[in-house]
């Protein structure tokens, strides 16, 4: 069982492509993503190169346990910006032992610190977990409904 203490919680910066693509090896895991292709490095080189993109990583004998992704949006109704976490997922190993919280307490708290209004995140309601999970780390539920437009097939 994981302990608080052999888990740490690293926000990404430049120098972490290496993390960053075992994160997302991780997504293609837990997020079960058939035919996944890696994009190019240069690509996830520039987005960890850039201020509006976070990525926070747990930990685990520095092996990545488990990670978030998040945009920052910019307001018009407000000079503080909002964040929302795109993905996140824990090695479905390590699930329902905390870091999923720590991940999300990481984010909140950097957020706090940089000036960042609120945080923010979806969760399709048919996914009981992810929907519990959100709750059980303080967010609060509002009724929207999502829509896409697919621009290229």
């Amino acid at each position: 069982m994981d302990q608080q203490n052999d888990i740490s919680i690293q926000k990404l910066t430049t120098g972490d492509l290496p993390l960053f693509l075992e994160l997302i090896r991780l997504f293609e895991v837990v997020f079960e993503m058939k035919d996944f292709v890696m994009p190019p490095e240069a690509h996830l080189q520039q987005l960890l190169n850039r201020e509006d993109f976070f990525v926070f990583v747990a930990l685990a004998d520095g092996k990545v346990a488990g990670g978030l992704t998040a945009y920052t949006l910019i307001q018009y109704y407000s000079i503080k910006p909002l964040v929302y976490i795109y993905d996140l997922a824990v090695a479905n190993e390590r699930q329902r032992r905390g870091i999923g919280r720590r991940l999300v307490h990481g984010l909140n708290e950097y957020c706090r610190q940089t000036g960042v209004e609120e945080v923010f995140v979806q969760a399709d309601e048919v996914e009981d977990h992810a929907v519990a999970f959100y709750h059980a780390t303080g967010g609060t539920a509002e009724k929207v409904v999502h829509f896409y437009y697919p621009l290229s097939k």
